[in-house]
């Protein structure tokens, strides 16, 4: 490949890594807001977080960036540009998957934990603070790994808004070089090496974090 066309590649592969940041903070930050109220005492918070869960998990990813990019900016009146659009799709629809995998941690902490922070007389917000978040997510961790790759694999999604991420931009790279067989094993390569960066990440986190679990025990 020419520099150019080398250059169009690495902007492309730049452009995913953004969009797989921004929408994997949204995506945290909902699984976090929407996990915890699935928990929560009030039926009618659990019922608005399970309905919320329900319909973005049944949802395609696919039709939801056609829905933020295409229908959205109708409604609002102004233009999401592709980035953003893809962040929103992508972050609430995964943020869904998300608010199980903590919905289901919480859950698993021993029942004796809440009791005694009941004893101690701590508020629901500082028993979740102090007591049940620190033990729930090292056991997250494992499960958000997973869920980090396929949002990584989701983003090739958004080329088809025309956002020059990594697949759109290797699908220009093959038009032009009428090539597919290199510039697809090429991606595969690079989107491997992303997840596997994302993996070795996400497990040392979970080896800090039990290990300072396992400290203040």
């Amino acid at each position: 490949m020419t520099p150019g066309l080398w250059d169009l590649v690495l902007r492309g592969a730049w452009t995913t890594i953004q969009l797989l940041v921004l929408s994997g903070l949204l995506m945290t930050a909902v699984a976090l807001v929407v996990g915890v109220a699935r928990t929560s005492r009030h039926w009618s918070v659990r019922f608005l977080a399970g309905l919320y869960t329900e319909v973005f998990r049944g949802t395609s990813a696919l039709v939801m960036i056609f829905w933020v990019f295409f229908v959205l900016p109708v409604a609002l009146g102004w233009q999401l540009v592709p980035l953003w659009a893809g962040t929103l799709a992508l972050g609430l629809t995964y943020g869904a998957y998300g608010a199980e995998i903590v919905r289901g941690a919480l859950g698993a902490v021993d029942p004796a934990q809440r009791e005694g922070g009941v004893a101690l007389g701590f508020t629901p917000g500082q028993r979740l603070r102090l007591i049940l978040l620190p033990q729930a997510v090292p056991e997250m961790i494992p499960s958000y790994c997973n869920l980090l790759v396929e949002l990584l694999k989701g983003t090739a999604l958004v080329s088809v808004t025309g956002m020059g991420d990594l697949a759109f931009s290797g699908n220009l790279v093959r038009l032009a070089l009428q090539e597919s067989a290199h510039i697809y094993t090429y991606l595969l390569v690079v989107y491997f090496v992303i997840a596997f960066v994302i993996t070795r990440l996400m497990r040392g986190l979970e080896r800090r974090l039990k290990a300072g679990l396992g400290g203040v025990a």
